[in-house]
């Protein structure tokens, strides 16, 4: 065993290494090359070094580069050593992170972790939390307990009667939503069709002139970072509106709420705490393994309600807190270790750093490209740029360059009619240099492709 987990760990350390020197996309060979793996099941054991060579040498490079410096597609961030080198030892340990007494070690880091996380991103002392598996599931705990809260209020219990015969929940989101929160209101049986859509501004935001009146069972479901442009909708007036009306208000903040830790950003959750209930994801702008979502309510009894099983067979009885109480699994991985593991390498100045620092990154994409001539279609208050290189037909082939090129990876979009590029900086490994060596591909290709036409 020891060989084969010391021969496994070269092999990844080799593959950090020299991501640096590879094209951040794989290669069109790597890819074809990964139809080696469609055979027939062996009749026969093969041995353990093997099975790794072939993940290694045949997976590996048919691998986006998404842990190095200059991917810049989606809001994904590279894992933080200790996070990685924490995701093997969690890994060694193989816990089922459910119950306290059958796991009071990850159980009990989670809960530190919590603690931490309620305390930096300023959320309301002794809000209930939970480990889930990213985003969507954060979103889904978080409405989950807003469907039981604002049903009870109405004297039905959802987890006992279901949705057949409940009072109609009125559901209110912006238009510019993103995809996954209309996901977990399909899987809480809401519907995703069925919401009320308030007009947005030229930043997504959620225009405050135009939220309707409030009647009966209502959720109200915000954004702390719009996926395309970072921007924030206008939490203060519509959190009161709300409030007053007896909603409650769910904050979708994949990747938005951790803006609170940077004090030149933090202006952009102003009343973001007076919500109910937040959903946002660790692996990130804080930098972890695949995958980590986190979902907070302001009332931990509520998102309990939603969320806790009992059978006899299970050791649930502990004055220590189960973390399966909080999250839709039972059975889970130990989550929480790795992300212990980043806030207590970090520490509050690290963390700071690392969101000021992507953000600084950011607003040099948006310089650099407007400077060049092309057209930044967001105000950079955050970590995403949006940017274009004339009409959809020539943005569009400019994305496609960029991509083959290798030195960076950024996707496509389209904001409100027009095809543009995004640039989403997250990673802790992302440098100035490779900022600079980024923008000069960008626009060498861009310029080539545009004297071309």
């Amino acid at each position: 065993m020891r060989e084969l987990l010391e021969h496994t760990a070269h092999r990844s350390i080799s593959y950090l290494e020299n991501l640096a020197a590879r094209g951040v996309a794989p290669s069109a060979d790597a890819v074809a090359n990964v139809s080696r793996f469609d055979e027939a099941l062996p009749d026969r054991p093969t041995q353990s070094e093997e099975v790794i060579r072939l993940l290694d040498e045949i997976g590996s490079p048919a691998t986006m580069a998404t842990v190095g410096p200059r991917f810049f597609g989606f809001v994904i961030g590279g894992s933080l050593p200790v996070t990685l080198a924490a995701h093997w030892l969690a890994g060694a340990w193989d816990q089922n992170s459910a119950l306290y007494n059958t796991s009071p070690s990850t159980a009990f880091i989670e809960q530190i972790a919590l603690r931490w996380l309620v305390d930096i991103l300023r959320l309301p002392p002794g809000s209930g939390g939970a480990f889930v598996t990213g985003a969507t599931m954060a979103n889904f705990c978080g409405l989950a307990a807003a469907r039981h809260a604002i049903l009870a209020q109405a004297g039905w219990n959802v987890e006992s009667d279901g949705l057949f015969g409940a009072p109609p929940v009125t559901v209110i989101v912006g238009q510019e939503a993103h995809t996954t929160l209309f996901k977990a209101l399909g899987l809480l049986g809401f519907g995703r069709n069925r919401v009320v859509k308030v007009p947005v501004d030229s930043q997504g935001r959620m225009r405050v002139d135009a939220f309707p009146q409030i009647s009966g069972p209502t959720i109200v479901c915000l954004q702390a970072g719009n996926v395309n442009t970072g921007a924030f909708d206008p939490f203060t007036g519509i959190i009161k509106r709300a409030h007053e009306a007896g909603a409650w208000v769910h904050v979708d903040g994949a990747f938005g709420l951790w803006a609170i830790t940077a004090p030149s950003r933090a202006y952009l959750a102003d009343g973001m705490n007076e919500a109910d209930s937040w959903g946002t994801d660790a692996h990130k702008w804080l930098n972890v393994p695949y995958d980590s979502g986190l979902a907070f309510v302001k009332d931990a009894d509520a998102l309990r309600a939603a969320m806790a099983v009992t059978a006899e067979y299970l050791p649930t009885a502990s004055p220590n807190r189960n973390p399966s109480d909080f999250t839709p699994e039972l059975s889970r991985r130990a989550r929480g270790v790795e992300v212990w593991a980043a806030l207590r390498t970090l520490g509050r100045a690290g963390i700071t750093d690392l969101i000021e620092r992507t953000c600084q990154h950011a607003r040099r994409f948006a310089e650099g490209l407007q400077q060049a001539g092309y057209k930044v279609h967001n105000d950079v208050v955050l970590n995403q740029v949006l940017v274009s290189f004339g009409d959809s037909e020539t943005t569009l082939k400019v994305i496609s360059n960029i991509q083959s090129d290798g030195t960076c990876w950024c996707g496509g979009t389209v904001w409100q009619g027009q095809t543009a590029m995004r640039i989403s900086v997250c990673s802790w490994a992302t440098t100035e240099s490779d900022v600079e060596r980024s923008l000069e591909a960008i626009i060498r290709i861009a310029r080539a492709q545009t004297n071309h036409g």
